[in-house]
């Protein structure tokens, strides 16, 4: 098949880790007789430093053109001074409202060779499997904000609509998988929330009687992520409680530079990222770990492309170079050998022209 494909490197690590990606990318295409061209455009805090705009008109006309974008990561604290008027951030929602991908799916898997590195217990880890699905362009994140001298406001909307789309995808999901759904809310004090539980039961009960629901408040939940993590299968939540509880459940894999995601809406074209932040304190110095931008990669050839083969194949190359001692610094044990990222990324793309 054909595709094109915007790359936005970003802030940060995200160009080094965006650059592995897309080799591994080209790779596949290789080897799977694939054509994907790429367009690298800029994004984030080096969109703000080069045209003053974190999401160039350009650059935007591109991504909705596109078949697929991927992400390395945005901002930093030179655009994060509380007087910033223009920030990194406000390009990524933009961007995720435009495209329309209200779904970000972010799996969560535990690889035998990294249960050495968590600090929980090898039996809470064994069999760890799990799914969320985030709500993204909702909530309090694009909800009205007011600030003034006497204090600060951020509004959080969510309407039936929203929460009826959301609650479908993950019920397809689960239907793949083991069957089952667990809602995150914060019902006994927030109305969103009541919304979103009586919104969720409805749609469940009324669509998808083959799926098993529970309900969770956001604290419980987060508490059974560590104490009781096999216990989930797919976790369905809004915008905010999403973003807080996936990069807890990084720490059950061993790291946030191993966790992928994609996000996406009705149509095939998605925004595939890893869950990582810039990380502007190792930048530039060749240790980042690209396997959450890698696995993204995986994803988009899986959600957008539907070339299942190819992401099976990436994915077992991604799992056969942790197995053989591919690590970067946050994943390996003190005093082990390390990797830089392009070694880790020359570990995938052996493993991959091997299979």
């Amino acid at each position: 098949m054909k595709a094109q494909i915007v790359s936005l490197g970003g802030d940060g690590i995200g160009p080094e880790v965006a650059c592995e990606g897309l080799r591994c990318l080209q790779a596949a295409a290789r080897k799977f007789a694939h054509e994907f061209t790429v367009l690298e455009l800029p994004f984030g805090g080096a969109a703000i430093e080069a045209t003053g705009e974190p999401l160039p008109a350009s650059t935007l006309q591109a991504c909705l053109a596109a078949d697929a974008v991927l992400l390395g990561a945005i901002g930093g604290p030179r655009w994060s001074a509380p007087e910033a008027k223009v920030r990194p951030e406000q390009g990524l929602l933009r961007l995720r409202r435009e495209l329309g991908v209200y779904a970000n799916l972010r799996p969560v898997a535990v690889h035998p060779a990294l249960a050495e590195i968590s600090t929980l217990k090898p039996q809470v880890l064994e069999g760890v499997d799990l799914l969320f699905v985030r709500e993204l362009t909702g909530g309090i994140y694009f909800g009205d904000k007011r600030r003034d001298a006497d204090g600060a406001q951020d509004v959080c909307i969510y309407t039936v609509a929203e929460v009826e789309r959301i609650t479908r995808v993950a019920a397809r999901l689960a239907r793949q998988r083991r069957r089952k759904v667990t809602s995150i809310d914060k019902s006994n004090v927030l109305e969103t929330s009541r919304l979103w539980r009586e919104v969720t039961t409805r749609v469940m009960r009324d669509e998808f009687a083959d799926v098993a629901l529970e309900h969770l408040l956001v604290d419980a939940a987060a508490m059974h992520l560590i104490r009781q993590p096999r216990q989930f299968d797919v976790l369905v939540t809004e915008n905010m409680f999403g973003d807080i509880l996936t990069d807890e459940a990084a720490m059950l894999a061993g790291s946030l530079g191993l966790l992928p995601s994609a996000s996406v809406g009705d149509g095939r074209r998605g925004l595939y990222e890893p869950i990582h932040g810039s990380a502007p304190d190792i930048a530039s110095r060749g240790i980042a770990n690209p396997i959450g931008m890698i696995l993204s990669v995986a994803l988009m050839l899986r959600h957008s492309f539907e070339l299942t083969k190819e992401a099976d194949a990436l994915e077992a190359a991604v799992a056969r170079a942790l197995q053989s001692g591919a690590r970067t610094a946050d994943v390996a044990m003190p005093g082990s050998a390390t990797l830089s990222t392009r070694e880790v990324g020359d570990a995938v793309l052996a493993e991959l022209q091997r299979s």
